[in-house]
């Protein structure tokens, strides 16, 4: 959709952050500036609503300190204080191609790309880059720092990421929300669960925070964090007992059911409430709704698989609908994520063949720190002296921030960051790129929450000398080219556009009319599991799972314990979560002043029982620590947190605490048990009162 009357006009376009909504957005445009970004009504997913903060994206772009220029460090790196001039783009892609081709003509190991979801779209986050490192041959990065444990759940289960559609949670009757802050992280599925409401949907919230989205459900299981496969393991068990089974569709459709029941006869309820901190009869009950109510919903999210079981959490979760045949109706069954239902051609965006006969290594961006600081030797390959980071601000959100921000410190990694802002992680950089918003450049994006295709036109020029990410890898190799002409063939030279419509070539999806509308409609079933027919190899739902015995993994979903938990060690008796604040995405927003605003500081959400014997009162200041580091930051006595379990809301930016640090620097890099992905939600902590003389300013 693009009008134009005289010298205003709308452009549509496509949310890139990292939220399953997938929104579609309109942006209006007066004499080339954008004034601003709405919903897009015309869009059914979207219904011309979007969250507070999206709807602040022209502050962002139009943002006072926005980087416009490249910036190159003078001087020391001075752990993240590091002075900067600017210098011209020419004189920034040169040095950075000589210095990273020096570098990969000793090791080409020793350059690593890292990013992200800064931006969920495939042209500027995972196409022009991903030709540019194969062709490098540098070090691999494994992507894993927000789903993989619960997406790899999903494909040893289902055989993908697919689930129910989600326009028919209207018509469910019971919806389980787990670990999930819908109204401030899935607004739109909200609406959905809303209308559900009304028709008269009873909704449960599964969470070890009471939530907003909890205090506007029926019900509310506060349940201890890293405790969720007990009490599927559980429900299974009360379905068994009472026989709320659907005893066909496990026959027809399920794999390793009498191996599943044997594993979920071992967890009554009595067992569960103990390790969940859950009152018995509130998982009996739970467990009778859900077994008697056919059209019966699960929106799962990815909060759930944040620590160490977190892959087998999901994994029985995933295997409670195939108990009750809820698959058989288009209002029944479980969403995750859509991902799996998308036929784009990434091989032609990231040309993985040129890497040609080479298999660098892989290092897991869960593992920054570590990998960072590592000297090198036979096992772990070569010291990484190079990494490029884009769409991702890790010295802020990796664990074990410590660690992260002394591996960026080192003097002799050389670093490269394409940027909106000045970062914490731009703070450690050699040279800062300015790289463009999603108003300002073409892209493509799928959705993990919905099934449609929706295409981002820019709006409006870049502003200053910013450039595509696209742009800056074409660019970046037009350079090595003039050391190493493998850069100098055709697979550069693909425009933004081009790569929009090869990200599409081959699939049931129209390139024109997403020109013409902004978006494009997958065909997928109503009820994609109502006759069987899942992705695995056997097309059953797969309780039982052999291929993952040859991992080392555990074929039946199991509970595992936090590594973790409080009390074990008595210096550390509080369990720690640390979900997003409602108007923050990681960290993207932290600087919007609207935004920043509205969350006022860093706090620490606390019980009364908690607080009262440590003498911490509501907006008192606290130092927040365990073995890895402290954090100071504000307690809110807001009635949110459990007794045991104290909520870090984040991911505010190192730089903005009060000690130089966020959540962060208290979680740890050990990984999930499927998935390798990082345990934020496993953490344990101490909290102190600080004196007033330490008081911390807002």
């Amino acid at each position: 959709m693009q009008s134009q009357n005289n010298a205003v006009s709308t452009v549509t376009g496509a949310c890139p952050h990292d939220c399953p909504d997938t929104c579609s957005l309109v942006t209006t445009v007066i004499d080339g500036v954008a004034t601003k970004v709405s919903g897009n009504s015309e869009h059914r997913f979207t219904g011309g609503v979007l969250c507070a903060k999206v709807s602040k994206y022209t502050e962002r772009t139009y943002h006072a300190e926005r980087v416009l220029q490249p910036l190159k460090r003078v001087g020391p790196k001075s752990g993240g204080k590091a002075q900067f001039e600017p210098v011209s783009w020419d004189e920034a892609l040169t040095d950075i191609a000589q210095r990273l081709h020096a570098i990969a003509q000793r090791s080409p190991e020793a350059v690593l790309p890292y990013s992200y979801a800064g931006t969920m779209g495939l042209v500027q986050g995972e196409s022009m880059d991903r030709r540019f490192f194969h062709q490098l041959g540098s070090s691999l990065l494994d992507r894993t720092i927000c789903s993989s444990a619960g997406g790899e759940a999903l494909l040893h289960t289902y055989g993908g990421k697919l689930g129910m559609r989600v326009e028919y949670f209207t018509e469910s009757r019971l919806i389980l929300i787990w670990g999930s802050n819908s109204i401030g992280s899935n607004l739109h599925f909200w609406r959905f669960a809303q209308e559900a409401k009304r028709n008269g949907a009873r909704l449960v919230c599964i969470d070890p925070r009471k939530s907003e989205t909890a205090d506007k459900c029926h019900e509310h299981l506060q349940l201890l964090p890293g405790s969720d496969a007990a009490l599927a393991l559980s429900l299974m068990h009360e379905l068994i007992v009472n026989d709320w089974l659907d005893h066909d569709y496990l026959a027809r459709h399920t794999l390793g059911w009498d191996e599943l029941k044997e594993r979920a006869m071992q967890w009554p309820p009595e067992r569960a409430a103990e390790v969940c901190g859950l009152p018995v009869e509130q998982i009996k009950q739970l467990a009778r709704d859900y077994g008697t109510t056919p059209q019966a919903a699960i929106r799962v999210n990815y909060g759930v698989q944040r620590s160490r079981g977190g892959g087998n959490a999901i994994r029985a979760i995933a295997c409670l609908p195939a108990l009750i045949g809820a698959w058989r109706h288009r209002a029944g069954g479980l969403l995750l994520s859509s991902s799996s239902a998308y036929p784009f051609n990434r091989s032609a965006l990231q040309r993985p063949d040129l890497l040609g006969d080479r298999r660098p290594r892989t290092i897991n961006m869960s593992t920054i720190g570590d990998a960072l600081l590592h000297p090198g030797d036979a096992q772990f390959g070569p010291q990484v002296e190079a990494i490029v980071v884009y769409n991702s601000n890790p010295v802020a959100v990796a664990p074990e921030s410590v660690k992260v921000a002394q591996g960026f410190a080192r003097e002799d990694l050389f670093t490269v960051v394409l940027e909106h802002f000045m970062t914490d992680t731009a703070d450690h950089a050699d040279y800062v790129l300015p790289a463009t918003t999603q108003l300002e450049h073409w892209d493509i994006h799928g959705s993990y929450g919905h099934t449609d295709v929706l295409l981002n036109r820019p709006a409006v020029a870049p502003e200053g000398q910013a450039r595509s990410n696209g742009q800056i890898f074409r660019d970046l190799a037009a350079r090595m080219a003039l050391l190493d002409p493998a850069f100098a063939a055709p697979h550069f030279t693909d425009s933004d556009e081009a790569l929009c419509r090869s990200a599409v070539q081959g699939a049931d999806v129209d390139y024109d009319t997403l020109l013409t509308q902004g978006f494009a409609s997958l065909k997928v079933a109503e009820a994609p599991f109502a006759n069987g027919g899942f992705a695995t190899p056997s097309g059953k739902c797969e309780f039982l799972n052999p291929r993952l015995t040859a991992l080392g993994i555990n074929p039946l979903p199991d509970y595992v314990a936090n590594y973790e938990l409080p009390g074990a060690d008595i210096r550390f008796p509080l369990a720690m979560i640390s979900p997003p604040a409602r108007n923050f995405l990681n960290s993207t927003f932290v600087n919007v002043k609207s935004l920043r605003n509205s969350e006022g500081r860093p706090l620490l959400e606390m019980h009364p029982d908690d607080a009262g014997p440590r003498q911490i009162a509501d907006g008192d200041a606290v130092r927040v620590h365990n073995a890895r580091g402290e954090h100071v930051c504000h307690a809110s006595i807001n009635g949110r947190a459990r007794k045991g379990v104290v909520v870090g809301l984040g991911i505010w930016w190192r730089k903005d605490g009060p000690n130089g640090t966020n959540v962060n620097e208290l979680t740890h890099q050990q990984l999930t048990d499927i998935g390798r992905g990082p345990c934020f939600y496993d953490c344990v902590v101490q909290v102190e009162k600080l004196p007033s003389a330490l008081e911390p300013t807002a």
